[in-house]
């Protein structure tokens, strides 16, 4: 079982950044792929981006990249989503995800994810 909070949400101008972070409980969290997903009212959960167990490879939706980068530290069980250029259209609840089934490969279907957080707002004003 992993459990997995996560923190850094608030609320920001269009144009600013900020940095989600997602905290495991499980000592062998590092052997777990990790994605993060959003969810807006009325709208369906959309894929953000992914990164496998060992931070080599990384995969990102079509809405964020060259804005967000996610990243990790096995160390600290921590999977990090740095995003800058935010758009009111980034407003959601942002969650991360947690995969002991697919670590080598980042996975952008939710159902190939086992574990969630609670999720974190972030709101962009514009």
């Amino acid at each position: 079982q992993v459990h997995l909070v996560e923190s850094g949400g608030g609320y920001v101008q269009a144009g600013g950044s900020l940095r989600l972070s997602c905290v495991a409980s499980a000592r062998t969290s590092r052997n777990y792929g990790v994605g993060w997903f959003r969810q807006a009212p009325g709208k369906e959960r959309e894929f953000v981006a992914a990164i496998n167990w060992s931070g080599s490879s990384t995969s990102y939706g079509d809405s964020v990249k060259g804005r967000f980068t996610i990243s990790r530290v096995n160390a600290e069980n921590m999977v990090f989503l740095q995003m800058n250029s935010l758009h009111s259209e980034d407003t959601a609840v942002y969650y991360c995800a947690a995969s002991p089934r697919f670590v080598a490969v980042p996975q952008v279907a939710a159902d190939r994810y086992d574990y969630w957080g609670q999720g974190t707002q972030v709101t962009v004003s514009s």
